[in-house]
């Protein structure tokens, strides 16, 4: 199996966990926790949390799995399977860790999910084009 058939969203997921194992137990508040504060011009203050950071990795390893989406070949299927794999372990563990339960981790859900959906949406339509099955749209 090729290293391209391993999903990317599932990074976040691992990040979630190792920050959760290093934070003693009161993830809601870790997350909470500023990571870096920004000062603006007018005075304001823009503070980056750690919750921010694990939804900016997600966001990101999100748009790297839709490119990856694009492509049909036999490895693609793989990566779809092992998506959802990881969408169904976000959901589990969302329902059923209390360390989980948290803003960070439902935007990691959502994202396996978009990256569930889509991914085979997105496969779907490459696949017809590439086919040349449905009619000319």
């Amino acid at each position: 199996m090729s290293l391209r058939a391993l999903p990317l969203i599932a990074i976040p997921l691992i990040l979630y966990n190792i920050l959760v194992a290093f934070s003693g137990g009161a993830a809601a508040e870790f997350f909470r926790g500023p990571l870096i504060t920004v000062h603006m011009i007018q005075g304001a203050q823009w503070v980056f949390t750690r919750g921010d950071l694990i939804i900016l990795v997600t966001m990101v390893f999100l748009f790297a799995e839709l490119v990856k989406a694009t492509y049909t070949t036999s490895v693609s299927l793989v990566d779809h399977g092992l998506s959802m794999l990881v969408f169904i372990v976000c959901l589990v563990e969302f329902l059923i860790v209390n360390a989980a339960a948290t803003s960070p981790f439902f935007f990691v859900v959502i994202g396996s999910l978009i990256d569930v959906v889509a991914g085979f949406t997105i496969g779907i339509r490459v696949a017809r084009r590439d086919l040349s099955i449905g009619g000319a749209d």
